[in-house]
């Protein structure tokens, strides 16, 4: 995971506010425990910290930027739990533990993921109306967000990816575009969303949106490489799961030396797109290596 000193200080802030949301009076413990089980699984964080990490790259206070933050993390965490489900990915393991349907139920991991969604965007709100008169801005970070995990981003990736399957004539610009939805697009909007909550330069704003394309391709390939090469132990889920269910992955275009040889070239236009920014972007730079040598 990241070593770059300013995850030490994004991590547990995030992990706070996550453990406060989480236990506002009003939500049945019934839906509460099934929407803290899958956001306390575990995971990287990526997502929260790369809003923080752009929202200080820009000159902001992350404590602004925190409400997106945490939106996007549990924006990303129904989808798990969507994805997990028998009629989706069919997966009975996340991150090492069982899936939240097999713990609670399939009606109850459907809910618990419609609550997590539903409750990232009042999260939002609230912070547009706390933050409105000194971030005027505000509105257009949670736009991202909605863009990134809607019906042109990530929504529209998953049901890409599932009509996908058994496609007669795979290529490398579908693919590509499955992916730049399915994952990308979340990643391109944590990103985002940080850097709109302040002011922010216009060619730093291209820039940033140049990497976050790059970095999401970066991420899914090594992704779908951890389904080939990757364990249970390290990985926190069942390997394997793509090719048996014939899903269109980089391994299975390109195999697995071709695959790395993908990886590296978006890491390439990644790091190239972060020059611009100088040392204000040592995080991400930090992050496109260790993503590249990733092994869960």
């Amino acid at each position: 995971m990241m070593r770059h000193k300013a995850f030490a200080r994004y991590l547990p802030l995030v992990e706070r506010e996550l453990e406060r949301i989480l236990s506002a009076d009003g939500i049945p413990e019934q839906l509460r425990g099934a929407m803290a089980y899958s956001v306390r699984a575990g995971g990287k964080r990526l997502r929260p910290c790369l809003t923080l990490a752009a929202c200080e790259l820009v000159g902001g206070e992350i404590e602004s930027a925190l409400p997106l933050a945490c939106a996007v993390e549990m924006i990303h965490t129904y989808s798990l739990i969507h994805d997990d489900l028998p009629c989706m990915d069919d997966d009975d393991f996340r991150r090492g533990k069982p899936s939240n349907h097999v713990v609670f139920g399939e009606s109850t991991a459907i809910l618990a993921g419609d609550g997590l969604l539903t409750y990232a965007f009042e999260i939002m709100l609230d912070a547009c109306v706390r933050y409105a008169a000194a971030l005027p801005e505000y509105p257009a970070a949670v736009k991202a967000i909605a863009n990134g995990a809607g019906v042109c981003g990530m929504v529209a990736g998953q049901i890409m990816d599932l009509g996908s399957q058994h496609a007669e004539m795979p290529s490398d610009e579908m693919l590509r575009e499955i992916h730049t939805r399915k994952t990308g697009a979340l990643i391109k909007a944590a990103v985002l969303a940080g850097a709109l909550v302040h002011p922010c330069p216009p060619e730093v704003l291209a820039a940033l949106g140049r990497f976050s394309d790059e970095y999401g391709l970066l991420f899914q390939i090594t992704d779908d490489l951890l389904d080939v090469v990757g364990t249970f132990e390290s990985v926190g889920k069942t390997i394997g799961k793509d090719q048996a269910a014939d899903k269109f992955t980089y391994p299975g275009l390109y195999g697995v030396k071709k695959s790395r040889e993908k990886a590296d070239e978006a890491a390439n236009r990644a790091k190239e797109a972060l020059s611009e920014l100088g040392g204000r972007a040592d995080f991400f730079m930090e992050l496109v290596e260790d993503t590249l040598s990733r092994t869960k």
